[in-house]
């Protein structure tokens, strides 16, 4: 067993500068392109955003094949994954028995969740597709962390050596791609060269 050093809690921290989407030129904007919602306040739009964004969250942990987002932007799923190889360290507890203690999900048979948007269906064609990312909020994170090892085997198990693109609704375009091959051998002639 290793010893755990317990971290300077008082020590300098890096603050990334964080961009926040509901802000005051985007309520203005907001206003200008509905003038019929001119009466509700800055609060009340933000409690409106807050409330469809929870909504829109829920159902992601309600739904084993997740949402797909307004105006086909991309579709949000939750995934399991395999435990990674590095050490998953607990630090309350670490710090707590002044020794390393690894966090081992065993509630989960040591598989984790994880929260994916993919934008790479072919319904989903927008321009710079491959800019678009998506980070959940923490009260998103928190919530998928509290209700995930209750029904985890529900969800979609992903494999972490391939890619999550089509991963979430995989027989969807196995039909797709049974038609285009029908359609292809349609003309084919093996002796016609």
């Amino acid at each position: 067993m290793k010893e755990f050093n317990n971290p300077n809690v008082k020590a300098p921290r890096f603050r990334p500068d964080v961009y926040n989407v509901m802000n005051k030129k985007f309520f203005e904007s907001f206003r200008e392109k509905y003038p019929k919602y001119k009466h509700l306040d800055d609060a009340q739009l933000k409690k409106i955003g807050k409330t469809f964004n929870q909504i829109m969250y829920q159902a992601v942990i309600d739904n084993r094949d997740g949402i797909q987002l307004p105006e086909q932007i991309g579709w949000i799923f939750i995934g399991t994954c395999q435990q990674s190889k590095k050490q998953n360290i607990d630090f309350a507890k670490s710090k707590q028995y002044g020794i390393k203690v690894s966090n081992n999900n065993w509630a989960t048979d040591g598989k984790l969740a994880k929260i994916f948007f993919s934008n790479f269906a072919p319904k989903h064609k927008i321009r710079n597709r491959e800019y678009w990312i998506f980070i959940a909020c923490r009260e998103f994170k928190r919530t998928v962390a509290k209700t995930y090892p209750e029904n985890w085997n529900m969800y979609l198990t992903i494999d972490a050596t391939r890619q999550a693109k089509l991963a979430y609704a995989k027989h969807v375009y196995k039909d797709i791609k049974n038609k285009e091959t029908i359609k292809a051998l349609e003309n084919y002639n093996e002796f016609d060269l």
